[in-house]
């Protein structure tokens, strides 16, 4: 009798932990104000969904408590608890994917929805008493649960390589690591989702270890989505250029095209003296290290040469035969190797960054694919290596 008293008491306190966390969470993510920004719909509907989402689950935990008197509370429990994770599977994985989606999902609800119907039927079968009926709903829901999982992955998987194009096309240079906490957060959800079905055959006093990995992913995900809302705006602007109305992305498209236009039909003459006046504009670009700069947008960057993006284009394919990307890197890498063994005082990380390089891991994978060392071995070798 201790020993099941025990027990209770344990899947009590645990649910009232994550119950709380949940609860706090809901409050702070709903109270954060977003910067008002064309596009800052989005970000606030997907802030709202997962305080809603956040809210809700301590509401349905809070009812699995007040059952306590139950006779087999363990498993109802267990019940309750995979029908909260199923529903901020739903949630959570809408919420990122339209982060990095340029449209709202529209089967949102109706997944939600489908949840929703399905976790009332299998609490309505439990609490019916027939053990039978019992076991084919909750293996019904398990095998729908997971099909549903499977395809979340698939769409998030689908959405997040789009968005990674998305911001390379717009600021011209590797920014993926920007997103990359999406992805492992969503990996992270993943897991922590699918746990609970590793937990329905496990002994049930190993709730409290379930709990406890839910309330810290519940923490860690929130953190960094908060984080995400206040220091990521250039990022934000790159899915905000691709996130507007149809009617401005159809002008973009026509402006586009009339431009590709009028250069391919442009006199040679023409094009000769238009590129004459960019190959100086580039110059004073370099002797004034324009290229140490990053989250630049390749608007911008045509915007500061006096020229637009396509005619960079043109000019760098056509005449240096190489892209504008890789040009800059080069550009880059030149002045790190100068910086390492100028300011050793500097460490590498730091070299990287005033040199132009935001993401460390891509500094040293540049500089090791160009020069054919490590950026320490450069260092260490006084730049003297063979």
């Amino acid at each position: 009798m201790t020993d099941v008293s025990n027990l209770k008491f344990t899947l009590e306190l645990s649910q009232i932990i994550v119950m709380v966390t949940s609860f706090v969470l809901s409050f702070l993510l709903w109270f954060i104000k977003v910067p008002s920004t064309e596009y800052s719909r989005k970000l606030v509907k997907t802030k709202n969904s997962i305080a809603v989402c956040f809210f809700v689950c301590s509401i349905l935990l809070f009812m699995c408590i007040r059952n306590s008197h139950l006779g087999n509370y363990e498993t109802f429990s267990t019940l309750m608890m995979l029908v909260v994770t199923a529903m901020s599977s739903v949630v959570l994985s809408f919420s990122l994917m339209n982060l990095l989606e340029e449209r709202d999902n529209d089967k949102f609800y109706l997944n939600l929805a489908a949840v929703i119907l399905m976790s009332w039927g299998l609490m309505r079968v439990y609490l019916s008493g027939d053990r039978t009926m019992t076991i084919v709903a909750l293996l019904t829901y398990i095998v729908l649960f997971i099909i549903q999982c499977i395809i979340h992955i698939i769409h998030f998987n689908r959405a997040y390589v789009k968005s990674v194009s998305k911001v390379e096309q717009y600021y011209d240079e590797e920014e993926d690591h920007k997103i990359r906490w999406i992805r492992f957060c969503y990996i992270i959800m993943m897991l922590t989702q699918m746990f609970i079905l590793v937990y329905l055959i496990l002994p049930h006093s190993l709730i409290k270890i379930y709990a406890l990995w839910y309330v810290l992913f519940l923490v860690y995900f929130t953190a960094n989505f908060i984080s995400f809302l206040g220091s990521h705006k250039l990022l934000l602007d790159a899915f905000a250029y691709r996130a507007l109305t149809f009617q401005d992305m159809k002008d973009r498209r026509e402006q586009k095209k009339l431009e590709k236009a009028r250069l391919e039909n442009m006199p040679e003459n023409m094009r000769g003296a238009e590129f004459k006046r960019l190959e100086k504009a580039l110059t004073r670009w370099v002797d004034e290290k324009r290229y140490r700069d990053y989250d630049r947008s390749r608007d911008q960057i045509a915007a500061d040469l006096n020229t637009s993006k396509e005619l960079l284009h043109l000019y760098f394919v056509s005449v240096l035969k190489v892209d504008f990307k890789t040009w800059r890197t080069t550009h880059r890498i030149e002045d790190a190797k100068n910086l390492l063994l100028e300011k050793r005082e500097l460490s590498i990380h730091l070299v990287g960054e005033m040199a132009g390089f935001s993401d460390r891991s891509n500094f040293h994978r540049q500089f090791t694919r160009i020069v054919g060392c490590s950026p320490r071995q450069w260092r260490e070798s006084s730049g003297n290596l063979k």
